[in-house]
């Protein structure tokens, strides 16, 4: 947790999928607050993930998915799409911190209007053969559950890869930007 999701209204289980969506999506955006352009693309951890390549993968994937869930033609060449995942991670030079943060602002706009607009999370949408999936058909609901799933991964990461920049945790950051009032301890 570091922001606490309100409970939905009863039967609004789009809002309540939506607003968990938003949440992991804002402790990702957090972790970039008041860094500067060479912080953001630093990878100080283990890993080669840095905070702007995490916020371009879950971006650009979010809005691959969302295309995915409303019948778009994806890609069949598989040398294409794993290039394509591959540099994923890697932001551009004209993809600054700025351009990544108001393309998720976009993204997540048009996820929950077409959430929003379709029938029923049981509507279903063909997922493609991958090397990790046979494919077939799934549901609205389970690919919002998804998106959930891939945000939170990414977004611990992102609290280790910010924590090893400057020390400042997820809570440190939710507090910095006013996400959630400090609780008054006493």
């Amino acid at each position: 947790m570091p922001v606490v999701v309100q409970a939905e209204s009863e039967g609004d289980e789009r809002g309540a999928l939506l607003a968990y969506l938003e949440a992991q999506r804002g402790g990702l955006r957090r972790a970039l607050h008041g860094l500067t352009e060479e912080q953001a693309r630093s990878a100080p951890a283990a890993s080669e993930l840095s905070l702007l390549g995490l916020l371009k993968h879950l971006t650009t994937g979010e809005r691959g998915w969302l295309r995915l869930f409303q019948g778009a033609e994806i890609p069949t060449d598989q040398a294409e799409r794993r290039k394509e995942w591959e540099t994923g991670f890697v932001p551009a030079a004209d993809e600054t911190v700025e351009v990544l943060l108001a393309l998720s602002e976009q993204v997540a706009a048009e996820t929950e209007a077409a959430v929003r607009a379709i029938g029923s999370l049981d509507d279903t949408f063909a997922v493609p053969p991958a090397p990790w999936t046979e494919g077939g058909d799934y549901s609205w609901r389970w690919g919002l559950l998804h998106l959930i799933e891939e945000y939170a991964r990414h977004a611990g990461h992102a609290d280790v890869i910010r924590e090893t920049i400057d020390g400042k945790g997820a809570f440190d950051l939710v507090f910095e930007t006013g996400a959630m009032p400090e609780p008054d301890w006493s």
